[in-house]
């Protein structure tokens, strides 16, 4: 029996079992393809030093106007195709900046590792919260809204570090990242189940977002304490 006949979106739209199944459908197949233009701007980042000038307080300039201007981009186009389009610009835009973390942990003689273990740890994680995400039978929307300050917190406390550069508060920071956007991912993944979000590029940049942050934030703590150097 379909559990939820007649479940109702956040925007009041009512949202059928097969809409809410073709959602998380798209959403899955957008997400896997949006890792390949991440990978490659991560590629070209490494192999050309391009961001390596990107330090300090002009790399987060650059970061965040690409980063919002990308994300404004796709809220308007995404009703049609191209939509899809700026979405994977972006996901290239992010691997891009993604590229100078990348680039330090190779320098380890164990960063191959560790990034595979960063991955790995990453998709544990979504593994773990898609299922609570079909379990959890609790409306999540009101925890959305404090995690919302934890990342206002996490940006503040960045730009702090900028500044300060302190290798235990970047640790501190990195790890109540990891914690709120694993809780962030699970609100959109339990949005999507329940019917609240129906349109799949907005949800595809949703999770990307949770799941760039977690992949980035672990890398950052496993080359703090595991990075071998020759």
């Amino acid at each position: 029996m379909n559990q939820y006949p007649n479940s109702f979106g956040r925007f009041g739209a009512t949202v059928s079992s097969a809409q809410r199944n073709q959602v998380m459908r798209n959403t899955y197949w957008l997400l896997a393809l949006s890792l390949l233009p991440t990978v490659l701007g991560a590629w070209i980042g490494v192999a050309t030093g391009i961001t390596a000038m990107l330090s300090g307080g002009l790399g987060m300039v650059v970061f965040l106007a690409g980063a919002f201007g990308f994300m404004y981009a796709i809220e308007k186009t995404k009703h049609s195709g191209a939509g899809v389009a700026v979405l994977l610009g972006f996901t290239f835009f992010m691997g891009l900046m993604l590229s100078r973390m990348i680039a330090y942990v190779l320098g380890f003689r164990n960063g191959g590792e560790l990034i595979m273990t960063a991955f790995g740890g990453t998709a544990g994680v979504f593994l773990v919260m898609a299922s609570l995400a079909s379990t959890i039978k609790r409306d999540l929307e009101g925890l959305g809204k404090w995690l919302f300050i934890g990342v206002l917190v996490l940006l503040v406390g960045g730009i702090v570090n900028v500044f300060v550069g302190s290798s235990i508060f970047m640790a501190v920071l990195s790890t109540m990242a990891i914690a709120i956007f694993s809780a962030f991912l699970l609100v959109d993944l339990k949005r999507i189940v329940d019917g609240g979000e129906t349109n799949y590029i907005t949800a595809t940049l949703a999770i990307y977002l949770n799941l760039f942050n977690i992949f980035q934030n672990l890398l950052a703590l496993l080359g703090l304490f595991s990075g071998e150097r020759d």
